[in-house]
């Protein structure tokens, strides 16, 4: 599906808002476009009709004294009422002649000596002509004020509608706006939830989060401001249209080829404006990326004075971003505003040329067709200018959608409703294969058997598998071949939020939220109450560590925890494990960053942990796992030895050597 379709998807969740939205905007349109219409009639029928034909009469309504006679309009008699004498008032220069006789036809106008000459070709005729007074003349336009004033507050009422129906429809398309982009954003987030964790290792969290907040917002922007200034400029562009076909269908007619180079311009437009911004949002992408990371990474970055290389490589992707952007404003600026002054010209010079030579005074057309003509072709280029100034942004929104839609179709965890009962926690590794890489094993025929209760150790060099077991055990990635079996079922058959209900995991740096140490030990579950919580942490012996801080177990904790200490952090992330009370528990090197007091502390909490439940313990520090009731030794990917502590010292093998140099480590540290 195209990205048109699918943004068009989401609009048709909110049809019903967006429809009564469009019906405001025709209703307000219609308002505002009937204004040159009621212009036309107050110009033509009671502006410049005072030159109309008028004839002797009755006193009575709509009659005009002058001279001891009374004079009305020919469109003001009734059926039947009799005419007297025609005589006729014309403008000539700023002054008007009342003329006691009727023109024979109308053309170039002279005054001179008391006579009013008209010329038409060879022709020329005169008459007698007086000149009107001001007062005089406002005898004849008095029958007119009335209906004027009538047919104005007619107009001021269209245009309160139109403004009360223009708010209506800008208020209600953008708050449909709004809610669809609320609506991506969650299904966004919701969506990298699902995403594997294989995911999150080829992209960078700055490229992630930018397109989760910049790229929406830059979509909200085309649901707002870009569609509906769109909607408002076809509905406008229609009524205009409309009421040119009904005014004049030739220059009407000649007006539409305005259409056709609009299209064609704007896919030009498009052709390179695309290319620019998918560059422009891709260097915004990597800019927040290396933000985000040098935020992560700064402690480093300032130890090893790394500053002015990491400046360097921000100002190359910023330079690039510039330069793009500078492209797009040259082509904005080429093809936006030019192309409407250009056309608006030709627009004129069209109706100067239909409009020309005698029309006017023949009477072809009249002053009040010609002033709403001009009205509406002003008013026709103004949609058009609205809708070629949103293309940037219309372009922009596309390519962010674009970029939006690709990491919602990346394949996601399928969510299931309802969990499965706690397993009991026997493991069963069978002749397990696994690489990162297709054909590149990390793991090799990895076989052992974890029994309920029990504490398997892992230990190995850097490199050795030790935590790509884990990755499995807890599905964050599939295994190529053989089985992985929890109480005799293939993990394969389970789904994930399923198999890990009832797992937990205590990192070697744990990932605290921000809120307090409550809520990072409950994680906000419903299931675990407050009672459980204290419960947690005094299980693990956290009052020890935390009972020092100004609120307790409520105290405030940001970003990661930077204001704990290590063995704080650990200590919290020990009684999560605990209060969700897993059947299998992963231990990924708990105790390597924390001092020797507070590692008692949390190998008393190891010792409550463990109770009853299957436990796989990632070590650094083979003092700490002498208790194990099983302990693999990996190597390059390979289980090479196995056993209790005891066994493998017996064995004097690789197990023994390592054990070995770290006891002379600590010696040497020890004795220095």
């Amino acid at each position: 599906m195209s990205v048109g379709k699918r943004l068009f998807a989401y609009a048709l969740q909110y049809k019903k808002m967006m429809i009564f939205a469009l019906f405001m905007l025709a209703v307000s349109v219609a308002a505002e476009l009937t204004g040159p219409f009621i212009a036309k009639k107050v110009i033509d029928q009671h502006i410049l009709a005072i030159e109309s034909p008028w004839y002797e009469a009755a006193k009575g309504d709509n009659a005009v004294f002058y001279q001891g006679k009374w004079y009305k309009r020919d469109r003001y008699f009734n059926q039947g009422e009799k005419k007297g004498k025609e005589v006729r008032v014309l403008q000539v220069g700023r002054h008007y002649y009342f003329v006691a006789q009727s023109v024979a036809f109308d053309g170039r106008r002279s005054v001179r000596d008391g006579f009013l000459t008209i010329r038409k070709g060879g022709e020329a005729v005169s008459y007698p002509a007086k000149k009107l007074s001001t007062n005089e003349l406002m005898r004849f336009y008095r029958p007119e004020i009335y209906r004027i004033v009538f047919l104005l507050g007619i107009y001021m009422a269209l245009l309160v509608v139109a403004t009360a129906f223009q708010y209506g429809q800008r208020y209600y398309l953008q708050m449909t706006a709004n809610r669809i982009i609320q609506k991506m954003r969650n299904d966004v987030f919701a969506h990298i939830q699902r995403l594997p964790i294989r995911y999150f290792d080829r992209l960078p969290a700055g490229k992630i989060v930018s397109r989760a907040t910049n790229d929406t917002e830059a979509i909200r922007e085309l649901y707002v401001t870009v569609l509906a200034t769109f909607f408002t400029s076809l509905i406008y562009i229609t009524g205009i249209f409309i009421a040119l076909f009904l005014l004049d269908v030739r220059l009407a007619a000649v007006c539409l080829l305005l259409l056709p180079i609009l299209v064609v311009w704007m896919k030009v437009y498009r052709k390179y404006a695309s290319k620019y911004n998918h560059i422009i949002r891709s260097r915004l992408s990597d800019i927040h990326a290396m933000i985000n990371e040098s935020i992560q990474g700064m402690t480093v970055i300032q130890v090893f004075g790394r500053q002015k290389e990491t400046e360097r490589e921000f100002e190359e992707w910023n330079t690039e971003y510039f330069t793009y952007q500078n492209k797009l404003l040259c082509l904005n600026a080429l093809l936006s505003h030019n192309l409407v002054g250009v056309l608006r010209n030709v627009a004129f010079v069209a109706l100067i040329w239909h409009f020309g030579g005698d029309s006017l005074k023949s009477g072809v057309i009249s002053m009040g067709v010609l002033y709403a003509f001009v009205d509406y072709l002003n008013r026709l280029f103004q949609p058009v200018t609205g809708m070629v100034n949103q293309l940037p942004n219309l372009e922009q929104a596309l390519v962010a959608a674009n970029r939006v839609f690709a990491l919602l179709d990346e394949r996601g965890d399928e969510v299931y409703e309802g969990e499965m009962p706690r397993y009991k926690g026997n493991v069963v590794f069978e002749n397990v294969y696994f690489g990162y890489k297709e054909g590149e094993y990390v793991l090799k025929d990895i076989t052992f058997t974890a029994k309920q209760g029990e504490t398997v150790a892992l230990v190995g060099h850097t490199g050795s598998g030790k935590s790509s077991m884990m990755n499995l055990l807890f599905r964050f990635y599939d295994i190529q071949q053989g089985r992985i079996l929890i109480d005799g079922v293939d993990i394969q058959t389970m789904p994930k939020q399923w198999l890990r209900k009832h797992m937990g995991i205590v990192l070697q740096d744990p990932f605290l939220f921000t809120g307090t140490i409550a809520s990072n030990v409950s994680l906000h579950d419903p299931t675990i109450g407050r009672d459980k919580v204290e419960q947690a942490l005094r299980d693990i012996g956290a009052e020890q560590l935390l009972q020092n801080l100004p609120n307790g177990f409520d105290e405030p904790v940001i970003e990661k925890g930077s204001t704990l200490s290590s063995g704080q952090r650990q200590l919290i992330s020990f009684a999560r494990a605990l209060a969700f009370d897993p059947a299998i528990l992963v231990l990924d090197e708990a105790t390597s960053n924390i001092d020797t007091e507070t590692e008692a502390v949390i190998q008393q909490a190891l010792d409550v942990l463990k109770q009853g439940r299957t436990t796989f313990i990632i070590a650094h520090r083979l003092s700490t796992i002498k208790n194990a009731d099983q302990i693999l030794v990996l190597d390059r990917g390979m289980i090479i030895e196995r056993g209790t502590h005891d066994e493998l010292m017996e064995k004097k093998g690789k197990y023994y050597q390592m054990y070995q140099l770290q006891q002379g480590e600590q010696t040497v540290i020890s004795a220095g």
